[in-house]
């Protein structure tokens, strides 16, 4: 791939300011670029708009491929990464599958000596571009399989194992690229981490690993598993929200939390506080408790404001019936309805025409159980 050329021709894409793709490619292609290199062009630029929300305008000088896109970490979580291995005392880090470079970028510019290893050819040289690019020092690339890299000359190892083939997503962490076994033992070196999918199985984390499931703005994005070294806590849950700040809460995953009548308010946690399962933990700073033993909705009487979870005023509490919810809605001419669940089966896109939604007022409805009974918790 020829990246000054690229560089040129994307210049020229973002400054034609388009909606339309087709003409675009047309019009570059009568001005004497080849075809091949007006497809690459393309789609670089469709990819970059794509990663402005994980890198911002940095974006706009990167490479990217559709996986890169896709499994590449977030400009915010793979420095605040960075920060804490370089706090940590290390120096120098390997990057086992580094991809399009994004957490090679971040070690690299908290000053560790930062080598990106990737077994892909094509993903390899866009790597290596982006680091020209970007002007990034203390960092290189080698194309390689991560199990034939001699890892002693680093103090330690950061392991992003690949977790798409033959375009699909694998769930099976035996069929991970490096494997689980390979993963495992990583994790037994004194400074090692791993980033993984949030939906990985409790019972596969290795014991003396710390595990931390990681938000922005309200999606959960990933799992990082980090090695004895590294480990402050069993579990931890970082938020990231507008604002791109980090709050974080830590405990055991273990402990659980009291529950008890409905109260005032109605907190619904942050899926990274869900998944790290230190709902006790929350429910400890926000002094409530749940609404149901196996329902990850907490309540109590006083507002408080918090990263971890979003507060709603319940402004109702009934059994759920559509009748009595529709005409619950209908007296109070709410038209502009949020619908939220857990632990019940009923969709929103079901409900929503059911309930005939019609005026100015907006609200938000809540449906989830008390035990056994179906519930509507309708709230401002």
């Amino acid at each position: 791939m020829n990246f000054s050329k690229l560089t040129t021709l994307l210049a020229q894409i973002a400054a034609e300011n388009t909606t339309d793709p087709l003409s675009l490619a047309t019009k570059l292609r009568a001005n004497g670029h080849t075809p091949e290199l007006v497809a690459q062009a393309m789609t670089q630029h469709r990819l970059r708009q794509r990663a402005i929300p994980k890198f911002g305008s940095e974006a706009n000088r990167m490479f990217f491929t559709e996986n890169g896109v896709e499994q590449a970490t977030r400009k915010v979580v793979a420095d605040r990464r960075a920060t804490r291995f370089s706090s940590a005392g290390v120096r120098s880090v390997i990057d086992l599958g580094c991809g399009v470079g994004a957490d090679l970028i971040a070690f690299a510019r908290a000053s560790l000596t930062a080598v990106g290893v990737e077994r892909d050819a094509d993903t390899a040289e866009i790597a290596a571009a982006n680091l020209a690019a970007l002007e990034i020092p203390h960092a290189q690339i080698r194309q390689s399989d991560a199990t034939d890299i001699d890892m002693n000359e680093f103090d330690s190892v950061f392991c992003d194992p690949a977790r798409r083939g033959g375009g699909r997503r694998l769930f099976d962490p035996d069929d991970f690229s490096p494997p689980w076994s390979f993963v495992t033992q990583l994790l037994k070196r004194q400074y090692a981490a791993v980033k993984l999918g949030p939906g990985l199985d409790h019972a596969l984390i290795p014991d003396n690993v710390e595990a931390e499931w990681v938000s922005c703005e309200g999606t959960v994005v990933e799992l990082a598993l980090w090695s004895p070294g590294f480990s402050q806590a069993a579990r931890r849950a970082v938020v990231f929200g507008r604002e791109k700040r980090a709050a974080e809460l830590v405990g055991t995953g273990l402990e659980k939390a009291p529950t008890g009548a409905v109260g005032n308010y109605l907190y619904d946690p942050d899926g990274a506080i869900v998944r790290s399962h230190l709902i006790a933990e929350l429910s400890k700073e926000l002094n409530a408790h749940l609404v149901d033993e196996h329902i990850a909705y907490l309540t109590n009487d006083t507002a408080i404001n918090t990263p971890f979870a979003r507060r709603m005023t319940v402004e109702e509490v009934m059994p759920f019936s559509v009748k009595k919810l529709r005409a619950w809605l209908r007296a109070r001419e709410i038209g502009t309805l949020e619908i939220k669940k857990r632990g019940i089966a009923v969709t929103p896109e079901q409900l929503r025409p059911q309930l005939k939604l019609h005026g100015p007022n907006t609200a938000t409805v809540v449906l989830t159980r008390l035990g056994t009974q179906p519930t509507a918790f309708i709230c401002s």
